[in-house]
């Protein structure tokens, strides 16, 4: 089994309910054990447009799943819920990122893991600190050393 991380975000059709949702659905699946989840942190939305603000959190997972495959499960997930893929970074029923996967790190056409702006966004980071403080990425950075240059500026704990 492997220790991953997954970000949820949402700023549309009820929020809130939309991640509670998905860590319903990720704890469902039958490849896919829902760890910890962290609280929900309200941001500003990073996109074009005036957009709702974000609600957002980070989930804990194992699974046996390979990389692309975990990607597909959360991929379905969005889809099951509504996600529409049109405008990039514009307003979203549900937003499943793979930020980590284990100790892995891969670069395809179709995943990147680490996730490759995980480290500059504080809606990612706090979320992910407050469930996994003593986590260290692949590339053996800490997470108190990228929490300690992101600020937590516009972030705030529901």
């Amino acid at each position: 089994m492997t220790r991953c991380f997954i970000g949820l975000g949402s700023n549309l059709n009820d929020p809130a309910k939309q991640i509670r949702a998905a860590l319903a659905a990720l704890s469902a699946h039958a490849d896919i054990a829902l760890t910890h989840s962290s609280s929900l942190y309200r941001n500003p939305a990073i996109g074009p447009g005036e957009q709702p603000d974000y609600l957002n959190a980070v989930a804990e997972v194992t699974t046996a799943l390979k990389p692309l495959a975990l990607l597909h499960a959360l991929q379905a997930i969005e889809t099951h819920q509504g996600r529409i893929r049109t405008i990039h970074w514009g307003a979203r029923t549900l937003d499943l990122d793979l930020l980590l996967f284990g100790d892995e790190t891969l670069a395809t056409a179709e995943l990147i893991v680490p996730h490759p702006h995980m480290t500059a966004r504080n809606f990612v980071l706090y979320p992910l600190f407050e469930i996994a403080p003593e986590l260290v990425l692949p590339d053996g950075t800490s997470l108190r050393a990228l929490l300690d240059c992101c600020p937590d500026i516009g972030l705030q704990r529901l």
